[in-house]
């Protein structure tokens, strides 16, 4: 049996090719209800699936936007992708993720890939220093917005982030309140803006209260394994700690395992907060107290400017901004 093309569905329906078209592309205020809804009945009924490479040859936009994530096994970024889906589908566009293992080169192979569909707008989290991919979205005039992960000189560009470095602060200002004063900081990776800021925020807050020690900062990866390592080489070092503040809940979620293996209780012998506020972060026990970021409102503000841009409306700001929230839970 042959594919089901627009014509065998107007002969059926007694309608031009023409009408079938402006039906399946949605650009029938002209068209009877009952015209329509004849058009749709028989395509269901056909298995009719329109060619979405044709009609995007015509009409310049495919009606599909990209996300690129660094790494889909964070929930961070899963749960991120999840409400650019749900806004997407809200706006009628379609989803394409794409995960680059934070690889550089994987990533660009993506952009490449997307712009060859004719992908009408790139929903942007970077995976490191992406000087190259910006410059083929840019060559290639395709819309972008980049969320939680800056690159440099992203001023000029769309971007949704968090108060980054304040939410460190609030986490220090809670523990310092608690009457902790040896708080161990597990930093990101440090090729990222955002580990930058969230470092600086720790070493601003612990100078504030006289508190500081270079010796407190340990290495981390923003995964899970990043936080068994730190947090092994932190019980390996000190004896006495009084909190651990982990840049991120996969770190944290990693770094609970290896204290709680070796004896420690957790707050009594040493509080532990994250940052994030991922899902699970509220299902592990004791619950991890986190510096949350409102995952799905950035998620569908990314979305959404995104989408007008591609339809040509301007949005009054270029970057949008979100506060952190600390959510006391039982870890700290």
């Amino acid at each position: 049996m042959s594919k089901v093309t627009m014509k065998d569905i107007a002969e059926m329906a007694g309608v031009s090719k023409a009408t079938v078209s402006m039906v399946m592309n949605k650009k029938d205020s002209s068209i009877s209800n009952e015209t329509r809804n004849r058009i749709l009945k028989i395509a269901k009924k056909m298995s009719y699936i329109p060619n979405s490479i044709a009609r995007s040859l015509s009409t310049k936009k495919s009606g599909t936007i990209g996300i690129i994530l660094p790494d889909i096994t964070n929930p961070f970024f899963s749960e991120m992708a999840r409400a650019v889906e749900d806004e997407a589908e809200r706006l009628d566009y379609n989803l394409m993720i794409c995960n680059t293992d934070n690889d550089i080169h994987k990533e660009e192979k993506y952009i490449q890939l997307l712009i060859s569909k004719l992908i009408d707008g790139i929903i942007f989290m970077s995976g490191g220093k992406s000087n190259e991919s910006i410059t083929l979205l840019k060559n290639n005039n395709v819309p972008f917005v980049l969320v939680d992960r800056y690159i440099e000189g992203y001023k000029d560009d769309y971007g949704v982030f968090s108060l980054n470095n304040q939410g460190i602060k609030d986490g220090i200002k809670y523990l310092y309140e608690k009457g902790m004063r040896k708080i161990v900081f597990v930093k990101g990776s440090e090729n990222l803006e955002v580990s930058k800021q969230r470092l600086d925020g720790y070493i601003d807050a612990m100078k504030n209260y006289g508190i500081y020690n270079e010796k407190y900062i340990f290495e981390g990866d923003f995964n899970v394994k990043g936080g068994i390592i730190a947090t092994e080489k932190i019980i390996g070092t000190f004896n006495n700690l009084d909190a651990i503040l982990y840049s991120n809940d996969m770190m944290a979620l990693g770094g609970m395992k290896i204290l709680l293996r070796n004896g420690y209780k957790i707050p009594n012998d040493i509080s532990v907060i994250g940052f994030d506020n991922i899902h699970i972060s509220a299902v592990i026990e004791p619950e991890l107290t986190t510096i949350a970021q409102p995952i799905y409102k950035m998620g569908e503000k990314a979305c959404s400017i995104l989408i007008n841009v591609i339809n040509g409306e301007i949005p009054t700001e270029k970057q949008v901004y979100f506060k952190t929230n600390l959510i006391v839970r039982g870890t700290a």
